[in-house]
């Protein structure tokens, strides 16, 4: 990311993330690929794939800051550097993605992959 864009985006961490997501204050993105949505996500995340990403199909944010995430931080870094380009504020990023949500042991939703069925992990 370029000096002026990293200024207007914050990392979190996990714990910093699931904080505000449990007191709603926050909208959580996820712009990994469906199929890597649909294995395992943050449950109360949103799903928009990078390669559909594009500023304005962004949801409303009702006053909460947009937080994206993918599974290590690389993509959701770019498409924060997006968002700011386009004067999206205020921004953060889940600094690690996703594996680092998983290696803090958060709750998240997985499969129950002998039946393909949704299951809580870590909750």
């Amino acid at each position: 990311m370029t000096e002026p864009l990293m200024s207007q985006v914050e990392n979190w961490t996990p714990q910093q993330v699931k904080q505000a997501l449990d007191a709603g204050e926050i909208v959580l993105i996820d712009v990994r690929t469906p199929p890597e949505y649909m294995m395992e996500h943050i449950e109360g995340a949103l799903l928009m794939p990078m390669s559909f990403f594009t500023p304005k199909s962004l949801p409303t944010q009702d006053g909460k800051r947009i937080v994206l995430h993918c599974g290590s931080g690389v993509r959701s870094g770019k498409m924060c550097e997006k968002m700011g380009a386009a004067g999206i504020a205020p921004l953060a990023h889940l600094e690690g993605g996703f594996a680092a949500w998983k290696a803090a042991r958060l709750p998240y939703v997985g499969i129950e992959m002998s039946s393909g069925a949704p299951v809580k992990v870590n909750g």
